[in-house]
């Protein structure tokens, strides 16, 4: 693989120019800034380019694309070499990637106006420790998505750091077969979200300080509808931070207080996780007809019911007295009293009727219960009859790919 380091300069020229005396044309060009080299770097990398970030923070006033495939970018740390765009002038994102077999380690990037990676439409993507942050802490003026790769196929993100997205901190979307492990999501509105994504595992990260903490969503104006979904062995805990999003955006119907929410996805599994201290709810499942956002039109055979939901061995804390939504909270009361807490899995109750009795949620999880708000009848019939959901459904197989 071609090295490029930023730590050499550039070549000196040698002026020509007719009428030059010979020690005008032997005076050397300006070295360029370490900025201004690794912009270079990345906008004319080559297939097998190893492009090395120094250590230090380098500042940037608008975005960086890359457009080549096969290329490498490391630095010496995510608390090391970190990338600057507090001053950012022009560009939707920090670092722009449009290529396959890339890779990204040990860097952060910081405070871009936008996005802060985003990785469009390749195959074979990882990203290795790097820490995506806004700064001055969670606003609705930060970048959306801190780690985004979206319509991309066979995707690693491990041991990853994302703070204060005003959308979500990591997000996988419209992908297919990825793997988000050994992260820290803190103080987004969605720290980990999966969304229209076909095969997924998610484990061994830690989601806390968000709005919500781990999202599976399907939305209904993608192309691309997502299910099978592991979620397994992280902690999720203490998601209370009220939501910030941008008004109008589907994540900020997320209600602050929220764990685990899968919305209109099939084919998901949830076990081993240790959950708590989230003050609406551990795990909320709902269909596309209880959220907020509405979209302006609906791709082809959107199916906006959640199913075949498998929830079991998770370790449940304290979670559901104070429900960031004035129904939840009404249901809470009328169904558990003034001091009550809502159950560790709470479903909105809507089903595709045309589905006959077939499992939408199926529940193993020791003495945690399941409650039926009863969404689609106005709350009037909220049950917590365990009838329909001590059930089990097949274990989905594990995601490999050849990067991990």
């Amino acid at each position: 693989m071609k090295t490029m380091h930023l730590s050499l300069l550039f070549a000196v020229a040698l002026l020509t120019a007719c009428g030059q005396s010979d020690q005008e044309a032997a005076a050397p060009v300006a070295p360029a800034t370490p900025e201004d080299q690794l912009r270079l770097a990345i906008e004319s990398a080559k297939a097998g380019d190893m492009i090395t970030v120094p250590e230090g923070k380098l500042a940037f006033d608008r975005s960086l694309t890359l457009n080549a495939s096969g290329v490498t970018i490391r630095g010496a740390g995510m608390d090391k070499s970190i990338l600057s765009f507090k001053g950012q002038l022009a560009g939707a994102e920090g670092l722009l990637v449009n290529a396959s077999d890339f890779v990204i380690e040990d860097l952060a990037i910081e405070d871009s106006k936008g996005d802060a990676l985003k990785i469009n439409e390749g195959k074979n993507i990882t990203v290795r420790r790097v820490r995506t942050e806004w700064t001055n802490g969670p606003a609705t003026t930060n970048g959306a998505y801190g780690i985004y790769p979206v319509q991309t196929e066979n995707t690693l993100i491990d041991g990853a750091i994302a703070i204060g997205a005003s959308d979500a901190g990591i997000y996988v979307g419209q992908s297919k077969n990825v793997i988000v492990r050994n992260s820290t999501a803190r103080l987004n509105v969605a720290g980990i979200e999966i969304e229209n994504t076909v095969g997924a595992d998610v484990y061994n990260n830690e989601a806390t300080e968000n709005t919500g903490g781990i999202l599976v969503f399907n939305m209904p104006d993608l192309p691309i509808t997502g299910h099978s979904t592991r979620v397994y062995d992280n902690q999720i805990s203490g998601n209370n931070t009220a939501n910030f999003g941008a008004p109008g955006t589907a994540v900020a119907g997320v209600p602050a207080g929220t764990g685990i929410i899968i919305n209109a996805n099939d084919k998901v599994e949830i076990f081993n996780n240790r959950i708590g201290d989230n003050n609406t709810g551990n795990i909320l499942v709902s269909s596309a007809f209880s959220a907020q956002y509405k979209p302006k039109e609906t791709a082809p055979n959107f199916d906006p019911y959640p199913e075949n939901i498998f929830i079991y061995n998770n370790e449940m804390g304290p979670s559901g007295a104070k429900p960031d939504r004035d129904y939840l909270d009404a249901v809470r009361v009328s169904v558990f009293g003034a001091d009550g807490s809502l159950t560790d899995v709470i479903w909105d109750g809507i089903v595709n009727t045309e589905r006959g009795d077939a499992p939408v949620i199926c529940v193993q999880n020791g003495e945690s219960k399941l409650l039926n708000i009863d969404a689609g009848n106005e709350f009037k019939s909220p049950s917590t009859d365990m009838a329909k959901h001590t059930c089990e459904l097949p274990k989905l197989p594990e995601i490999v790919l050849a990067s991990s």
